[in-house]
């Protein structure tokens, strides 16, 4: 039988505010930092109306709410909001940040809930200077009226200040780090802190509909012997004993110039994973790849490769197209030639298309998007850093939340990884999924291996402050100097 682990922490409901000092000593690069920590525990939440709210209150010599509880109701956005930020680089009144958090960030008409024992309030303060106001009167106002709050303090922090803001214990809730990089190395302990760990399946608290296996915070569904999990993680079905394992699955993959070249090998690594994890046969997968830009280009068609040697070794040639970002013009060209039969589709055979972008397109979506899944073609929407919720959604099917998935960078694609091989995987013919601990390994190594690589350039060039001293061993041997367009 298969099984499909429950990705998200199941967290109890709580309204989270981040108060974040952007004062004139945050360096521009430093304040990007926080927006990746802050992106990394969202990342990590159970977000929704009725789960995890989150706002974020920016803070200098005067206070700037970003955005309240009552905003965004999905992960994607928040996630673009939290792109969006810019530091206000002035003073430091942490004080007056607090008292805001108090009066608006938790009131009811910004989407705060009526205090409970249901819902936890919790405010995660970071600063990295000596404020200009007090926080000990207004610290303890917002604790008495039941926020509980985190400190977090970087470099020269006044670490008197970090504990008369924050709640007790203070050992659980005052972190120091030396630096903003590596601020990151606190996700792991707040997403830890808003994950409730019980036994789920005993509470009865699941939806699995044979087999419930506990794990800590979560749980796991799994089917009888003769069954397999449906791509829901919680239904099952029974084996088709082998027939219907065919599949025609194309990729369009975004070669804009903001994906940059680093990136564009690791969508390249990312989608020979996914290969790897297919029976590639005439009777069975055939997979097809297109990229576009300003343009559309067929780099292969459904059938041309017979088996995964060869098809991996025409994604590793794909040359970067580098210019915009038409994906209307490109689902349009998966309709009328990616799965035509003159372009190697099979009558009869499931039709599965992987769209990839990082941006917001250029030209008009709506009707192909609606078209293709007319026309019974299965869609998935895979964006990163710029792509455009609303745009995801539209190209994906039904079950839109099953079919669209979004993370803040390129280095975190191996969790999507995990759940479209996965999902791919069910499509193609469950009964014969292999080796998926194994694939989801090798794409975790993938891609922090890549990963690396990319920190260690961001590192130079946060110390050297020049981007040509900063140079990053490519693909195939180039050397790629980056800089202009660095985030």
């Amino acid at each position: 039988s298969l099984r499909s682990t429950c990705t998200l922490c199941r967290t109890k409901p709580t309204d989270l505010v981040f108060i974040i000092d952007s004062s004139r000593s945050v360096r521009p690069n430093e304040f990007e930092k926080v927006k990746v920590f802050m992106s990394r525990v969202i990342e990590g939440l159970d977000v929704g109306p009725n789960s995890t709210r989150v706002g974020v209150i920016n803070y200098a010599s005067a206070v700037k709410n970003e955005f309240s509880l009552k905003t965004y109701q999905t992960k994607a956005a928040l996630l673009q909001a939290v792109r969006r930020i810019e530091p206000l680089s002035t003073g430091t009144m942490t004080g007056l940040a607090i008292q805001f958090a108090i009066s608006r960030a938790f009131s009811d008409s910004e989407g705060a809930r009526v205090r409970s024992p249901n819902f936890n309030k919790v405010a995660i303060v970071v600063t990295d200077g000596r404020p200009q106001d007090g926080v000990q009167d207004v610290a303890a106002r917002a604790r008495a009226a039941g926020i509980e709050i985190f400190a977090i303090g970087v470099g020269r922090v006044d670490m008197h200040t970090l504990r008369q803001i924050a709640s007790q214990p203070q050992d659980d809730h005052v972190d120091y780090v030396e630096s903003y990089s590596v601020i990151e190395k606190l996700t792991h302990k707040f997403q830890e802190a808003f994950c409730v760990v019980s036994d789920l399946c005993a509470t009865g608290d699941h939806d699995c509909e044979q087999i419930c296996v506990s794990t800590p915070g979560a749980y796991t569904c799994a089917c009888k012997e003769g069954f397999t999990l449906n791509s829901d993680g919680k239904t099952c079905n029974a084996c088709s004993g082998g027939s219907g394992s065919a599949l025609d699955l194309v990729f369009l993959i975004d070669g804009s110039k903001s994906v940059r070249p680093e990136n564009f090998e690791l969508v390249k690594k990312f989608i020979n994973q996914i290969v790897d994890s297919l029976e590639v046969s005439d009777k069975q997968a055939q997979v097809g790849l297109v990229q576009y830009s300003s343009s559309v280009r067929q780099e292969f068609p459904l059938g041309q490769f017979k088996n995964k040697k060869d098809i991996k070794a025409a994604v590793k040639k794909m040359a970067y197209m580098e210019k915009g970002t038409m994906t209307g013009q490109a689902l349009k060209y998966l309709i009328d030639s990616s799965f035509s039969i003159i372009n190697g589709a099979r009558p009869g055979v499931p039709k599965v298309g992987i769209v990839f972008t990082d941006g917001r397109s250029q030209d008009y979506i709506t009707d192909a998007a609606k078209k293709a899944k007319d026309l019974g073609f299965r869609m998935f929407a895979v964006g990163v850093g710029n792509a455009v919720e609303d745009e995801l959604r539209e190209i994906a099917s039904e079950p839109v939340a099953e079919h669209y998935f979004y993370t803040a960078d390129f280095r975190t694609i191996s969790n999507i990884g995990k759940k479209l091989q996965m999902k791919i995987c069910i499509e193609e013919d469950p009964c014969e999924c292999k080796s998926i601990v194994k694939f989801q390994t090798k794409v975790e190594d993938l891609i922090n291996s890549l990963q690396r690589k990319y920190i260690l350039w961001k590192l130079c060039l946060v110390r050297t402050q020049r981007v040509g001293l900063c140079l990053l061993e490519g693909p195939v041997g180039k050397v790629y100097p980056w800089g202009k367009e660095v985030g």
